[in-house]
């Protein structure tokens, strides 16, 4: 016989003994990590950005969801979803946004889609519209698969669950008379929970929704940090990452990564100033930002939330907004 590999452990702690039947072997491909980033020059971005915006107020989160969908588009092969055992590719980068409804007693969320594609903006007047609607319960989506919902016994709901994922995903059946539209969730998830007062947190995947990347954003808080050799105070953020390692492996998370600490570092750059028309019809641009500022203490930076992304019932108001 050939020489054993293993040794059987014969003296085993009580809790090793029930840890043993607690847990099966690892089946799950949820990787977790930390994104920390100084937003100095992203909130005086946001300042800038708002003085010059007519629409809805330009946020935070809006930041994130235009930073990971500049990832996926430089990166189309994590934008993709799991079917069969199969991987297929998405054809445009969607984000959803997750939103707090009911006094925060509830959770929905709106699909924001080609957002790469689109300007800062944009997104933030299509986020808060839909989010508008979706709270006044006047999205038809939403309220259908409200509907559908209830009617379900609450024993079955969760075989009803995985049978429209099947049918959606894996045969990609039309489910929308339900309210199920076609990969509703889209390429990533974003979350923030900055607005309940958490600097930071990790979120799960949700296997129902085949969205494989998961963004948790924290409130922005004063942090020291090295600014040019210097020790100094600066607004800081931290984003909890949550990708599925099927889709995912370590490279391509570090270079996605690094897409979006560069474009929340400096939004002027990556994603650039909007441009309206004047009253003559000129087209007025905002001045370049300053590359340095004496402003060491980040109190620039009034909109420490984002929350207008995740909001509650009835919307508060943050001093200085």
């Amino acid at each position: 016989m050939g020489r054993k590999r293993f040794e059987r452990a014969k003296e085993l702690s009580t809790w090793r003994r029930i840890a043993l039947h607690l847990w099966n072997h690892p089946r799950d491909p949820t990787v977790y990590g930390n994104l920390e980033i100084n937003m100095r020059t992203a909130c005086e971005y946001l300042r800038q950005v708002n003085e010059l915006h007519r629409g809805a107020k330009v946020t935070v989160t809006h930041l994130v969801a235009k930073a990971i969908a500049r990832a996926l588009a430089e990166h189309p092969e994590a934008n993709a979803i799991v079917a069969r055992r199969r991987i297929y590719y998405r054809r445009s980068v969607d984000v959803f946004c997750q939103v707090a409804t009911a006094g925060g007693k509830d959770l929905s969320g709106v699909k924001i889609s080609n957002v790469d594609r689109k300007k800062i903006t944009e997104i933030a007047d299509e986020l808060h519209d839909r989010v508008e609607r979706l709270r006044r319960g006047r999205d038809s989506s939403s309220e259908r698969a409200k509907r559908t919902i209830l009617r379900v016994p609450h024993p079955l709901l969760g075989t009803v669950i995985r049978a429209a994922e099947f049918l959606s995903y894996d045969l990609r059946l039309d489910l929308s008379r339900f309210g199920i539209e076609q990969d509703q969730f889209g390429s990533a998830m974003v979350s923030n929970v900055g607005g309940f007062g958490l600097s930071h947190g990790l979120a799960p995947l949700v296997p129902a929704t085949r969205t494989p990347i998961v963004l948790l954003v924290g409130k922005i808080e004063d942090r020291p940090v090295v600014e040019d050799g210097r020790l100094s105070i600066a607004p800081c953020l931290t984003i909890g990452c949550t990708f599925d390692h099927r889709l995912i492996d370590g490279y391509q998370a570090g270079v996605m990564a690094s897409i979006v600490t560069a474009t929340l570092s400096d939004p002027f750059r990556y994603i650039g100033l909007p441009i309206r028309s004047s009253s003559i019809g000129d087209r007025i641009v905002l001045p370049e930002h300053e590359t340095t500022s004496s402003d060491r203490t980040g109190s620039s930076c009034t909109d420490r939330t984002g929350e207008s992304h995740r909001p509650e019932d009835p919307p508060r108001v943050e001093p200085g907004d």
